[in-house]
This record gives C-alpha cells, sequence and structure tokens, in this order.
C-alpha cells in the first residue's frame, strides 16, 4: 500500500496489526491526525482544565471515557490502545518503556484525550508550495522544549514544547495565513527566527525527533506543540501517564477540512 494515499483506517490497522513502527507525517495525507495523552480519572480533570488554559499547545479534540478506547468524533471504533505506531508509558515522570500497544499498561478507569497535530495542515501547506522539509526527507520533525511556560492546572505545569519547519521569510509569511485556518492544529506559528527567544540553544539538538536540514536563505518557524504533556508530564509526576511516542500519531477519519476554521 502506498501509505501516502492511505486512509486514516488504513494506517491504524497497520499499526494495531504490528506493520507500522515510524513516525506518521507524510501518510494518510489529508486525514486528521492527533496527539495522545492518557490519565487515571483521578487526573483526567486537571487535564481537561490544563487543554482549556493552553489551547495553543493542546488543542482539545476528542476524549475517550474511562471504559471505552474509541474516540466518538475522530475515529468510532478505533482502539486507541493499539492504533498508533508506538507509544511512551510514564511512571512518576519518567518514561518506562515505548510499546507498540499499551493493553497490558491500561487500566479500568483510563481516559483518553486526543490533541490537535500540526501534520493535519501540511498537506495544506504543500499545495500552495510551501515545502515541508521533514516530508521531504521522511523524517521526523524536530521538537524542542521552549522556556515559555504553560498556564498550570491542578497537578500539570511545565513548558511548551514547539515543533520546527524551515522555510524561507516569504514561504514564512503564507505559512501564517494558510494555518491560521487551522486553530484546532496549533493554528499559526508562535515564533519566526531567533530561537534563542525561546530558549533553544541549538537546533541540531531537538529534545523530541530529528535535527532539521536548514537551507541558505531560511528562518526557523516554530508552532506549539502536542508533546508539551509529555515534557508537563516530567515536572507533575503522576502515577501513570500513557502518550503517543512523538511523530507516531493517531490518524482518525475526520479528513483536514473538518478541522479548518474550527474554533476551541
Amino acid at each position: 500500500m502506498e501509505h501516502r494515499h492511505a486512509t486514516g483506517a488504513e494506517v491504524r490497522l497497520l499499526a494495531r496489526a504490528g506493520n507500522l513502527d515510524r513516525q506518521t507525517s507524510g501518510l494518510a495525507m489529508g486525514y486528521v491526525q492527533a496527539n495522545l495523552v492518557a490519565v487515571p480519572k483521578k487526573y483526567a480533570f486537571d487535564l481537561l482544565l490544563f487543554c482549556q488554559r493552553n489551547p495553543r499547545p493542546c488543542p482539545l479534540l476528542d476524549v475517550v471515557e474511562a471504559g471505552r478506547f474509541d474516540p466518538p468524533f475522530l475515529a468510532p471504533g478505533a482502539d486507541i490502545r493499539t492504533d498508533v505506531p508506538r507509544y511512551r508509558v510514564f511512571e512518576k515522570g519518567t518514561v518506562v518503556e515505548e510499546p507498540a500497544d499499551v493493553v497490558s499498561w491500561w487500566k479500568d478507569d483510563m481516559v483518553g484525550f486526543l490533541l490537535g497535530c500540526s501534520f493535519t495542515f501540511e498537506k495544506a501547506l504543500m499545495e500552495v508550495g510551501v515545502p515541508v522539509r521533514h516530508v521531504e526527507t521522511k523524517r521526523n520533525v524536530p521538537m524542542y522544549k521552549t522556556n515559555l511556560l504553560c498556564r498550570p492546572a491542578g497537578i500539570f505545569r511545565g513548558p511548551m514544547v514547539v515543533s520546527m519547519r524551515p522555510m524561507t521569510p516569504g514561504q514564512a509569511i503564507r505559512a501564517v495565513e494558510v494555518c491560521s485556518r487551522y486553530p484546532r492544529a496549533h493554528g499559526a506559528p508562535i515564533h519566526l527566527g531567533d530561537p534563542s527567544a525561546l530558549g533553544i540553544a541549538d537546533l541540531d539538538r531537538p529534545d523530541y525527533g530529528d535535527p532539521p536540514t536548514m537551507l541558505s536563505g531560511e528562518i526557523p518557524v516554530f508552532w506549539a506543540c502536542g508533546v508539551t504533556p509529555q515534557a508537563v508530564a516530567v515536572e507533575a509526576q503522576p502515577s501513570l501517564l500513557i502518550t503517543h511516542k512523538p511523530g507516531c500519531m493517531f490518524v482518525g477519519d475526520l479528513r483536514d477540512a473538518d478541522l479548518e476554521g474550527a474554533g476551541n
């Protein structure tokens, strides 16, 4: 199967069968991709409030209530325990495993949150001639912890994570125009240019993902990123928190256009 033209359901089935173990940028182009965060019910309200207070990095798309596994809005009938290529399991803020599924880790009271992802708007960028370098090079997008602090909620507090795509200044302006149409996929960039303004010392050493390939005349363009809850988990240290491995997203059945213009 040519992944670029696969449906969201086909990508999920590949992941469920253990036949997809890679980042999902460039797969099922045109389908909504999402970050996953799942916590025991005792932390669920704090996490919901954290998302509400920090809509740029954590735009809430769907909630999977305790006792069910399929996102009712994004992909009815899916299974968030098996349909992501690779997961991360945190215990008290430490990554203890990166399994292919989390069935054995799942507790009866787990609540799942699906957050918007910038992979969703990449097709729209390419359609207007704005290149997406990590898709072109078949690598993962670089992601960085910043000096920007999220608004705290309950136990959850910590730094915002950003993703970065290199562009010329003219392409960056076009990206602002395009991505502003997708507030539930992080919307417009939060910063253009000097990475030190975000507390990023070295673009070649991302905290998550792969180092970028920068060309002459390009500047770094930064978006708020749904990996933020993973950085926050290190500080909050909940007893259990399950996420996707950065870049290995949950792919839904909604199309990108379904989120266009949708507010939080």
